[in-house]
């Protein structure tokens, strides 16, 4: 391909997964705008900054070069009918979502993945477009997974998710990583060690029996991410799912709750459980989680594409 082929450069750049944000502002009417977006990156921790490209070809370029600041809100995986609507010359597009005025005043959507209401820091002539950098004035994260898009099209770790899950059949034993503040809980394996809280699933339950499970035998609330680990024990002849959760409040009727950098790995004597929770320990230091899928000596583990 040649440099003089756009189209062509533009479905090079579209191989890189991304997640997908809306861009909000005011008008100096004071009223809302917002476009969809994916060219959104961090850029600083200390001072929080971030940036966003827009083309100078965009009907925002006047407004977002004289605003105040600007916001970036992350889709979560559920709406990809907020990401057409903002990508489309749609009338009025902020009655499709339930929005409010940020800490710093522009937009923010609910039901997000996360939002950040910035003020404008700089703005950088590239080319075609400009690049906005924002400094992070306020800033919100719900803990739901974002949505990605890649070749002109949208995914989801759901998707990753209900393809793994394709090849899994035969019993059920539903697991979590189940995580609050740094911690994680680990449960009596009945044989004087330790092991993840498991519970059979009946061929009449939900993957969503996880939680119900969860409440009613360790007297906590967890919410389900997405998949971790999935393994097929072959010695035991049983599948075992198990899922990043995030705990609720309290104390557990059973367990105990392990720092993340004091894992008791010694005390776990499954194999297959202390290789999750130790693989669990050092991607959580990274912020880089992927899903394991073979059996309880060998597999690998699939990336997942950040949109949790």
């Amino acid at each position: 391909m040649t440099m003089s082929d756009p189209r062509a450069l533009r479905d090079a750049f579209g191989a890189f997964l991304t997640g997908v944000t809306v861009v909000t502002t005011v008008s100096d009417e004071g009223a809302p705008i917002g476009f969809t977006a994916n060219s959104f990156t961090s850029v600083s921790l200390d001072p929080p900054l971030l940036l966003v490209c827009l083309a100078k070809t965009s009907r925002n370029y006047q407004t977002l070069m004289t605003a105040r600041g600007f916001a970036v809100n992350i889709l979560a995986e559920d709406q990809k009918d907020v990401s057409n609507t903002f990508a489309r010359p749609v009338e009025d597009r902020f009655a499709a979502v339930d929005w409010r005025a940020g800490p710093f005043g522009s937009p923010v959507f609910s039901e997000v993945a996360a939002w950040f209401d910035c003020s404008a820091h700089d703005r950088v002539d590239a080319g075609d477009h400009v690049i906005l950098i924002g400094k992070i004035e306020a800033f919100e994260n719900s803990g739901r997974t974002g949505l990605g898009y890649a070749r002109g099209g949208y995914f989801t770790p759901a998707l990753t998710e209900k393809n793994l899950l394709a090849n899994v059949d035969g019993s059920l034993c539903l697991g979590a990583v189940a995580e609050r503040s740094g911690e994680i809980l680990l449960v009596p394996d009945g044989d004087d060690g330790l092991t993840l809280p498991f519970f059979d699933k009946a061929e009449s339950e939900s993957m969503e029996a996880l939680e119900a499970h969860f409440t009613a035998e360790i007297g906590l609330s967890i919410r389900t991410g997405l998949l971790y680990s999935i393994y097929d024990d072959t010695n035991a002849g049983r599948q075992h799912i198990v899922y990043r959760a995030a705990l609720g409040e309290g104390v557990p009727k059973v367990g105990q709750l392990f720092p993340l950098q004091q894992l008791p790995l010694d005390r776990i004597k499954d194999s297959a459980v202390r290789e999750t929770v130790k693989r669990y320990g050092q991607e959580s230091m990274l912020g880089n989680f992927g899903i394991y899928f073979g059996n309880q000596e060998k597999g690998r583990v699939h990336a997942v594409a950040k949109k949790g």
